[in-house]
């Protein structure tokens, strides 16, 4: 089965008419507990086609695959404590390596809290990863409240502007589906670029991240950006 990395045991028994099988398995310690779930339904499914009338039990192991990567590693301990972990980077320099990552963690926490947090999840990471050097870490606030929007408009002039700072990538074959809204004063954008099927997705984000940053520059009154790439053939326009 895909994402199994091992049965552990399997233990049956009969009683009456009927069986009752334990099966301990394996899976990858990232794996979400959702795809846990997933997954031991899928093994249940199995037993069920061998013994239709098996009362089944799964238990799931967490494991670190053999082919698990230091980026892998790292999430796997930020995953361990609930934490959310993306943009991780490492830099090889004079055969050192150093960690940059971005922390996702509740807004209403105090920073003195969200800090220690943070300082306790670097020292797991660099007792279980020795190979790292240093991690810096960027700290962001996870949003825990529903913000109340004012309003959705359009604003020409705005949009125009932004299709003309996007034809400065050729990346980019097309950008449409603008959206202006209001929220607690500030202004939030959002729009759809349409890139060539074949893009590397690392490619894609970079030219991403430039667009967004060009944006801000031709109008300083946007406080966030949401770009949403899709693949040509997708482009349904």
């Amino acid at each position: 089965m895909e994402g199994l990395l091992e049965v552990d045991r399997v233990r049956i028994r009969r009683a009456g008419n009927r069986y009752f099988a334990d099966v301990s398995i394996g899976l990858a310690r990232n794996v979400t507990f959702q795809r846990s779930g997933q997954v031991a339904d899928q093994v249940t499914s199995t037993v069920h086609r061998l013994l239709p009338n098996a009362d089944v039990v799964v238990h799931s192991i967490p494991r670190a695959p053999s082919a698990e990567n230091i980026f892998d590693r790292v999430r796997a301990v930020a995953t361990r404590h609930n934490l959310n972990v993306h943009d991780v980077s490492v830099q090889d320099l004079h055969g050192h390596l150093h960690v940059e990552q971005h922390l996702e963690m509740d807004e209403k926490l105090p920073l003195k809290q969200a800090h220690d947090g943070v300082s306790m999840l670097e020292a797991e990471i660099l007792h279980e990863v020795p190979e790292i050097a240093s991690i810096l870490t960027h700290i962001e606030s996870e949003p825990a409240t529903i913000e109340a929007g004012e309003q959705i408009q359009r604003d020409a002039r705005l949009e125009s502007r932004l299709k003309s700072v996007s034809s400065e990538f050729p990346e980019i074959l097309d950008t449409h589906d603008i959206a202006v809204k209001r929220v607690n004063g500030r202004v939030y954008v959002s729009c759809h670029c349409t890139f060539p099927d074949e893009m590397p997705l690392s490619h894609v984000h970079d030219v991403s991240t430039a667009l967004e940053a060009r944006f801000k520059q031709e109008a300083p009154e946007l406080f966030r950006v949401l770009i949403h790439p899709e693949p040509k053939t997708d482009n349904r326009r």
